[in-house]
């Protein structure tokens, strides 16, 4: 982790968390109707991989987050606001992997369903509407070996609801990545207060609830996950999109529009994150990983098997 990122961290910690259901954020069905009426414009301007931060060549992207993940070939993973799939169609056709998918949106479903016939796809990706939030009701527990969040979570109204949904669906073992806009630390305290304002603009706009890092580590960590990097992420500078597609958005839509760039602070930092659902029972006591199997190994030599 970068000491910039060390820093927000710690900044973080000095406040009490706040992991509950946020009482201002657009519910599931608000985000839901909110892609609905304007899933053509975000394809018109995005294509068919929505996300802000990303590189010219969308490809590269899809790569970096393929090795990211971690996607190895055979493996069941999960699209956790999917859009109209288009990093699924990706991931399924260069990572030899098997893709469930959920939108809380009925016409991305159905668009998503269109795209993955055209593929001839079918049979390997599966989309469904859905809440990301109540991923027990729809598939079995622990059944995929990787749940991820591509710019998605950040729609969340309950930061800790959400993460145990993914933990219900995860294999012991399996991974969860978040990509992701998260609030910035303002280095310069009279900041704050147009940090503040900016992160209400975005939630009100794009149906959000922009999450604070402390919050979001503290529930992490408190769930049982074993957080294995938080990072900025590394794409090549000259590769970077560097947000235009995000203005022309802007100025097709009046959606978040920024009148004002030559003042603006920009109120959050980009992020990726993975997480490990443990291979243990963490209900168990005193359950041993990292560390404290060092310790047993090194110190106690205590037998691999026996741990």
């Amino acid at each position: 982790m970068r000491w910039l990122d060390f820093l927000s961290l710690n900044a973080a910690r000095k406040r009490a968390p706040s992991t509950q259901p946020s009482a201002t954020a657009s519910t599931p069905e608000q985000v839901g109707d909110f892609y609905d009426r304007t899933n053509e414009a975000f394809l018109r301007v995005y294509g068919p991989v929505i996300q802000a931060f990303r590189t010219r060549d969308v490809a590269a992207l899809l790569d970096y987050q393929i090795a990211s993940m971690g996607l190895t070939a055979g493996q069941h993973v999960l699209d956790a606001g999917c859009g109209v799939c288009g990093p699924a169609l990706y991931f399924c056709r260069e990572a030899d992997v098997s893709v469930e998918a959920v939108t809380i949106s009925a016409v991305q479903a159905e668009q998503a369903r269109q795209r993955i016939d055209a593929a001839g796809l079918s049979e390997r990706i599966t989309v469904r509407r859905a809440s990301y939030q109540d991923l027990a009701s729809e598939f079995a527990g622990e059944s995929f070996d990787v749940v991820y969040f591509l710019e998605s979570f950040g729609h969340s109204d309950d930061i800790r609801r959400t993460l145990s949904s993914a933990w219900s669906v995860l294999k012991p073992g399996g991974t969860l990545y978040i990509k992701d806009l998260f609030r910035k630390v303002p280095a310069i305290a009279a900041h704050r207060a147009r940090i503040d304002a900016e992160i209400l603009k975005i939630n009100a706009a794009y149906h959000y609830n922009v999450p604070d890092l402390g919050d979001f580590l503290e529930a992490v960590r408190g769930l049982g996950f074993i957080l294995q990097f938080l990072k900025t992420i590394d794409l090549p500078l000259q590769d970077f999109e560097n947000l235009t597609i995000s203005n022309e958005f802007q100025e097709l839509t009046g959606i978040g529009r920024i009148e004002n760039w030559k003042d603006y602070i920009f109120p959050v930092d980009f992020f990726e994150v993975k997480c490990m659902k443990p291979v243990h029972d963490i209900q168990a006591g005193n359950s041993r990983y990292f560390l404290q199997n060092l310790y047993h190994l090194k110190v106690l030599q205590t037998r691999p098997e026996d741990l």
